[in-house]
């Protein structure tokens, strides 16, 4: 149903399965995550902002039961479940306490037996960990990686970025502005902000007038 333009609703993401969609930018990263057996029960995966990092780990969380935790508050005990997930790992560099919880998670987790996936936007290379049992610990897991958009996941993304914010859009709207933006999961969440914001404040429907808009603007502000 689409929003009432007269209310600012609040975003809800749909994070299952049937609402990730599959594309060669990441159906590697899929099967790597669906077969299981990970070398040593851990898998890094990897992707930039907005890539689907959080929503394909809260699927293999759903069917697995796994524990989810971000990196920045993991407790201090250790974790009683035997599947977890850790996100943002690379955000925790540099910070001694996190990073000796996080090592200390891993060791637990994998000592009985446990799967761990954990989510980054980078190798750990090129983290900056400074626990070096940590850090060879990152450098030696499996790594997936989700890759820069093609056009059929560019344009999912624009389609499920709308729906989460319960705007309905004219279908043409879609492949006109795969054409025009950005290419990256990061733009194509402040463009539909964006969108969403010029519509509000006209109080109708996002057109490709208002579309037009923001992407010269944008174009504008860009060095």
């Amino acid at each position: 149903m689409p929003r009432q333009l007269a209310f600012d609703l609040p975003v809800r993401p749909a994070l299952g399965r049937g609402d990730f969609f599959v594309s060669p930018a990441n159906a590697l990263a899929v099967a790597q995550i669906d077969a299981g057996g990970w070398p040593a029960g851990k898998l890094l995966l990897i992707g930039p902002e907005g890539a689907g990092k959080s929503h394909l780990a809260q699927v293999w969380a759903t069917e697995t039961g796994a524990e989810v935790l971000a990196a920045a508050d993991l407790p201090e005990g250790p974790a009683e479940a035997l599947a977890v997930v850790v996100e943002d790992v690379d955000r925790i560099a540099g910070d001694p306490v996190a990073e000796t919880r996080l090592f200390h998670l891993h060791n637990h987790v994998l000592a009985r037996g446990g799967r761990l996936l954990i989510t980054a936007s980078a190798p750990p290379r090129t983290w900056g960990l400074v626990l070096p049992d940590l850090a060879s610990r990152m450098e030696a897991t499996a790594q997936a990686a989700l890759l820069p958009p093609d056009d059929a996941l560019l344009s999912a993304v624009l389609v499920k970025l709308f729906a989460d914010r319960q705007i309905a859009v004219a279908p043409s709207l879609i492949p006109w502005l795969v054409t025009r933006m950005d290419r990256s999961f990061a733009a194509a969440r402040r463009l539909v902000a964006e969108l969403d914001a010029g519509a509000l404040a006209r109080g109708g429907p996002v057109t490709r007038e208002i579309a037009r808009e923001v992407l010269d603007s944008a174009a504008r502000q860009t060095p």
